[in-house]
């Protein structure tokens, strides 16, 4: 799932493929944005949230990066996908609020912690980071790993390459 230079065309001055950095600076990105007000909200509203069965999010400081960079955009697809139909992402991570134990459950499967992300706009994926800032998605098909990096999940997910199922086994 590597992405190269060469297959996408990269800009000599962004870190993303050239179709991925202009979906995002469509939606509203930049080099250096950073809004970490907004951010430490999404974290304290996790972190004060309490699901009927007792489960609570873990917040950790991948996911309020992420959060501070690219929370609350929306970025569409810049084209037709390469393998599979691209996802418009969004990132917001309360639309995970409810996730608590989805997300603790499948962390303790994967050895780590996740924290939502964001989800599909159309609510059929919901996003989720780990402690060291890999991407996963989950569906009523599975549960996907998306990428090493937020970078690599944005680039998967917005120009249609196959996620990674995760399985038992």
């Amino acid at each position: 799932m590597t992405t190269t230079s060469a297959s996408y065309g990269r800009s000599s001055a962004t870190r993303f493929p050239t179709p991925v950095d202009t979906a995002l600076r469509t939606a509203g990105w930049e080099p250096g944005r950073w809004d970490i007000k907004q951010a430490e909200y999404w974290a304290d509203a996790l972190r004060d949230h309490t699901t009927p069965a007792g489960h609570r999010h873990t917040v950790f400081p991948a996911a309020v990066e992420a959060w501070a960079e690219f929370g609350g955009l929306t970025v569409a697809a810049p084209g037709t996908g390469r393998q599979t139909a691209p996802t418009r992402v969004r990132v917001d991570p309360l639309t995970g609020l409810h996730l608590a134990r989805t997300f603790a459950d499948l962390g303790r499967a994967l050895s780590t912690q996740l924290c939502p992300l964001g989800t599909e706009p159309d609510g059929s994926s919901h996003l989720a980071i780990d402690r060291e800032g890999r991407a996963y998605a989950i569906d009523h098909t599975g549960d996907w790993y998306l990428g090493a990096t937020l970078d690599e999940a944005l680039t998967l997910l917005l120009t249609g390459l196959q996620p990674t199922r995760l399985t038992t086994g």
